[in-house]
């Protein structure tokens, strides 16, 4: 559990499902690729069953639900440049800020307390991101799905982010909505907190096990 005693020094947060919802621009992008391919379109509640794993999954995952067999490599890599294209172009069509989220970041962050920014998404599209919502000058630090030779469900972004502030992992927090946030915080020996409204579904959240589950992110800052 979680408590103001455990002088929380870290937060690291996930970025898609759970400070951004970001669904809606990467289902529409995705099946502007399905339409060009001639493939059913997929909409946000099928898309969103992806989102996590970096764009290339989320590509191939989709493609090969509509396909009877996994796509080749070279039909993956000429539908991913495809949505890299489509998804530049559409990065903040219609995704929003959680609500809470900005009030949430900017009390922790005028608290002392050190913000990091952990997303398997590409810097590429991280950065627009966080800048476009003015949420980018609470982060002490941000590590996208390429800025290591690992990525979540692996630890070691977690505790590379620990390093870099010489913060001890009991001394962190790893918010997140997915397998891959909460597996890699209890990789890392870091606490977990889940948000229900995320991208994994209730029963995924429960077999998770995460330390806490919230229902808005203004709620964590009660907790620390």
């Amino acid at each position: 559990m979680l408590s103001k005693a455990n002088k929380i020094k870290l937060v690291i947060f996930d970025l898609d499902g759970t400070l951004i919802d970001t669904a809606p621009d990467l289902a529409y992008s995705m099946d502007l690729v399905m339409q060009e391919l001639e493939l059913p379109k997929q909409g946000v509640s099928k898309v969103r069953r992806h989102i996590g794993n970096g764009v290339r999954r989320l590509v191939e995952d989709v493609m090969s639900s509509e396909l009877q067999n996994a796509p080749d490599k070279e039909a993956v890599d000429k539908a991913l440049d495809a949505f890299i294209g489509h998804y530049h172009e559409h990065l903040v069509r219609q995704s929003r800020l959680y609500p809470g989220v900005g009030r949430c970041l900017q009390g922790l962050h005028s608290s002392g307390i050190k913000l990091a920014c952990v997303t398997n998404k590409a810097k590429a599209f991280t950065d627009p991101l966080l800048a476009h919502f003015q949420i980018d000058e609470y982060f002490d630090l941000v590590l996208s799905g390429d800025s290591l030779p690992k990525k979540k469900p692996d630890p070691f972004p977690l505790t590379h982010a620990c390093q870099q502030f010489a913060v001890e992992v009991a001394d962190c927090v790893m918010v997140g909505d997915s397998s891959n946030d909460i597996l890699a915080a209890r990789n890392a020996g870091i606490r977990s907190v889940c948000m229900s409204y995320g991208y994994s579904d209730a029963e995924t959240v429960k077999q998770l096990k995460p330390d806490v589950v919230l229902d808005s992110c203004a709620e964590l800052m009660d907790l620390l």
